[in-house]
């Protein structure tokens, strides 16, 4: 769980998620919050175990993306097989995890994402209409360039295989919030089939979200991405996010 400024919602996420099946390890990482959430997360421990629970403080903050970055290290430092990245502010609801884990755990797929777009829930959980909107005129420009058809590219429920983590380079790629679709951009790169389930969601006063610039900005940076993938597929251009012997190993 990259958590910032969660002490109103972490408790709740967190014991859904250590509700669930499949769940042997939770991974709070505290990106130097300004709130209670350190607190929180001591409090959990003293109710739910170490033994199931570990917090982690970052005394720099270092970004969502730079947030991410240290919880994949750490659960793979502790020997995960399974990674399931989810929001601690509640906007994405935990009971998918079995669903999600058991897509990977028998094999099928290495990478399953949380979408917002399926099942045609988005709105009616309150995503705001320029962000819908946004996201879908995102989603179907990437659809083209990256060959795929996912109907979304920008939730931040993702599942992975511990072994499709450390196979991509992901120091590189941003701190902020354009991680995300770095990271989904290597997969697709790599050759690797992305999986989808439907999933509801919420958005509230205490829901993590960007603002409208911020918003701009990732949109913006999500077309370069899209554009440098493509200029990379077509040998126009070389890129340590988009390496040329990785595309053709997913080929062979």
């Amino acid at each position: 769980m990259p958590a910032y400024n969660a002490a109103q919602t972490l408790e709740q996420t967190c014991t859904e998620v250590l509700a669930q099946p499949f769940v042997d390890d939770v991974i709070i990482v505290d990106d130097c919050s300004s709130d209670d959430t350190g607190m929180c997360a001591r409090q959990l421990i003293d109710r739910f175990g170490g033994d199931r629970l570990r917090y982690h403080r970052i005394e720099r903050n270092r970004g969502y993306g730079g947030n991410q970055k240290t919880c994949y290290a750490l659960a793979l430092a502790g020997g995960a097989d399974i990674v399931i990245m989810v929001h601690p502010d509640y906007q994405y609801t935990p009971l998918l995890i079995p669903a999600m884990a058991s897509m990977i755990g028998n094999g099928l797929y290495r990478c399953v994402i949380g979408s917002r777009i399926l099942g045609g829930g988005a709105l009616k959980g309150g995503m705001p209409f320029y962000k819908y909107i946004a996201n879908r005129i995102l989603t179907f420009f990437q659809n083209l360039v990256f060959g795929a058809k996912l109907s979304e590219y920008h939730t931040g429920y993702r599942a992975f295989s511990a072994d499709l983590i450390r196979s991509l380079e992901l120091e590189g790629n941003s701190d902020d919030f354009l991680f995300d679709n770095q990271m989904l951009a290597q997969i697709l790169w790599s050759g690797t089939t992305v999986a989808e389930v439907s999933c509801p969601t919420k958005y509230f006063e205490e829901c993590s979200s960007i603002n409208f610039r911020r918003s701009c900005t990732y949109g913006i940076g999500c077309l370069q991405v899209a554009l440098l993938y493509l200029l990379c597929r077509t040998g126009w251009k070389k890129h340590r996010l988009f390496p040329a012997s990785e595309r053709s190993r997913s080929r062979s």
